[in-house]
């Protein structure tokens, strides 16, 4: 049984938002172990990453240290998912510069056995640990791969792509050049993504326009953004907080206030945000006079 044919049945089971079920859905895969050694060392490569996301980093590196064990110079595919996966889990313990090589692997080990996808997975993450003089390069190479592709599982790396070159201009003040990045973003999610990232890309375009002091439009986004998420019976502290940041810049902070409060009570829930933006969230505290 070759990995193509059997790699989608648990790449599809993944949910990002839940790396907590995701890891659960994959461990019954495991509760027989598979005789087929390079999915049996994929799958836990998986399990690696699920433990990684939840900040599990002990975990996450005995699976992929068991992982490692399975691997043999045919499985290329395999360590290139091994390598993948063990570079996230350094890069987010916060310690990039032992996922580089990990990375800089993958990257040469795709690229060799035109493994595409795996390729631009490579060529992004070392657009995110980079300086950022040489993320916008990586970036680059990431999209000149996918956009050469014509097989849609590559070509949606697009719209992530898109959107890490505009959080870099957009780090770096150049909000124009951000705003541009994030309009293509959402083209590439519109045609192949999920409605849940579609909506992502538009919040972000709204942001940019926030930073570009094109308030009034930037609030009009976040607000159709809270109409569709009440719709459909969801909370989204992401848009709780630029509804309120915006209606402060116009001088409406009366009515910003539930928002600020609405805001600080779902993102202080992210242990993301609580580990590395606690200034943030001490504001989104205090604007919405939660005591």
């Amino acid at each position: 049984m070759s990995d193509k044919e059997i790699l989608p049945d648990f790449d599809q089971l993944w949910d990002y938002s839940h790396p907590d079920e995701t890891e659960s859905r994959f461990r019954q895969l495991l509760s027989n172990p598979p005789q087929d050694v390079s999915y049996h060392a994929q799958l836990l490569t998986q399990i690696g990453r699920a433990q990684g996301l939840q900040r599990k980093f002990a975990e996450a590196h005995a699976t992929l240290d068991e992982a490692q064990s399975l691997l043999t110079a045919d499985l290329r595919q395999a360590r290139i998912r091994y390598l993948l996966e063990r570079g996230r889990v350094f890069n987010s313990s916060k310690q990039p510069d032992k996922a580089r090589p990990f990375f800089l692997e993958a990257w040469e080990m795709a690229k060799a056995a035109q493994e595409d996808f795996y390729a631009v997975d490579a060529a992004h993450m070392m657009g995110i640990i980079e300086p950022a003089e040489e993320q916008f390069a990586w970036n680059l190479r990431a999209v000149a791969v996918a956009e050469k592709s014509s097989e849609p599982r590559e070509r949606r790396w697009l719209g992530s792509l898109f959107n890490n070159m505009g959080w870099a201009y957009h780090g770096q003040g150049q909000f124009e050049k951000a705003l541009a990045c994030f309009q293509k973003a959402l083209q590439y999610r519109e045609e192949y993504g999920p409605p849940t990232e579609i909506r992502v890309a538009r919040w972000c375009i709204a942001r940019a326009l926030r930073s570009l002091e094109r308030t009034e439009e930037a609030l009009a986004m976040q607000q159709a953004l809270l109409d569709e998420a009440e719709r459909l019976g969801e909370y989204d502290g992401y848009v709780y907080e630029e509804l309120a940041e915006c209606l402060t810049i116009l001088g409406r902070s009366t009515e910003a206030r539930p928002y600020f409060e609405l805001a600080y009570r779902q993102l202080s829930q992210d242990p993301w945000l609580v580990e590395n933006e606690p200034a943030r969230l001490e504001r989104l505290r205090a604007l919405g006079e939660i005591h």
